[in-house]
């Protein structure tokens, strides 16, 4: 999920190499954790915060067979 997440944040900004992707797993859900630059944080969230729940989507529908709980979490 980390490398399907961090090819789909990669796609969207200018500075691809500043995207990382943190992954904290927990008792029942892993935590998937966004940093990007400061002037690509408006690309990745979107108007209204539609890119931002697009790829919770996506992340929600890649997931639904490994029968694990993601969680998207973009920062600062």
């Amino acid at each position: 999920m980390k490398d399907l997440i961090t090819a789909i944040i990669q796609a969207l900004v200018d500075l691809p190499e500043e995207v990382s992707v943190n992954e904290i797993r927990g008792a029942h859900t892993i935590v998937l954790e966004v940093s990007v630059a400061k002037s690509d944080m408006g690309k990745v969230i979107g108007k209204r915060g539609r890119n931002a729940q697009a790829i919770r989507t996506i992340l929600s529908a890649a997931s639904g067979k490994k029968r694990e709980n993601y969680m998207l979490e973009i920062v600062d």
